[in-house]
């Protein structure tokens, strides 16, 4: 199947209130024109290098989602245009992110990472963090950045009840901080699952997912 066949059947698949985010990591310019072409306008990338290059020979109507983990040295190359940032997983972050969309007069849209695996592997914040940083003084001052709602990722793992009850989990993560009614935050995303489980994430209350292979095919990391 192409690129253009694979992006149609995924977006049939999904209910009206997800959005997809086409994974494009990795996948050269004219693979990620294909998806374009075949109407897709949400791309993720997990460098934002990568990212910075790509935005600068695409159409400008894309929305870029930095979906990676960020390091905060490298948020200004990004912050001209970026749209959601998925992986925020500290305070620190979320200061540097406010700092850099000041300067170029943006408010800049984010998740915040939530970890609900059992690896270590995996970036994110407890909720209790999360509560934390949301009902801190010290966030209320930041007034260049929205925070949409959370994002996670599940272990990997073929046991599916394990995904869903962390799935389960983010969802009920996604309430509690919801219910907070914190000003500067407009909780309405809930971003997750991936190519491999983006069914069960649906089914779980996802309202963003993040697919790559099942669009591009499998990456090239040579």
């Amino acid at each position: 199947m192409s690129i253009q066949e694979n992006l149609q059947h995924i977006k049939a698949s999904l209910p009206e209130h997800v959005t997809l985010v086409a994974v494009s990591k990795t996948k050269p310019v004219n693979e990620i024109m294909e998806a374009y072409d075949a109407g897709q306008r949400i791309f993720g990338e997990n460098k934002i290098q990568e990212m910075v290059d790509k935005e600068a020979q695409m159409p400008k109507d894309i929305q870029w989602h930095m979906i990676g983990h960020v390091q905060r040295n490298k948020v200004k190359y990004m912050a001209e245009f970026v749209s959601l940032i998925h992986g925020v997983d500290n305070f620190k972050l979320l200061r540097e992110i406010n700092k850099q969309a000041k300067k170029h007069n943006r408010t800049i849209k984010c998740l915040l990472q939530i970890k609900i695996a059992d690896e270590d592997t995996k970036f994110g914040m407890t909720s209790q963090e999360a509560q934390q940083i949301l009902q801190s003084d010290e966030f209320s001052e930041l007034k260049n950045i929205s925070i949409e709602g959370v994002m996670g990722m599940a272990t990997f793992t073929d046991d599916e009840q394990q995904i869903k009850n962390e799935f389960d989990r983010l969802k009920s993560i996604f309430e509690a901080l919801k219910n907070l009614d914190i000003e500067g935050s407009n909780f309405n995303t809930v971003s997750m699952g991936m190519s491999g489980d983006y069914q069960t994430a649906i089914a779980c209350g996802s309202t963003m997912v993040r697919v790559g292979s099942s669009i591009f095919g499998e990456r090239n990391y040579d």
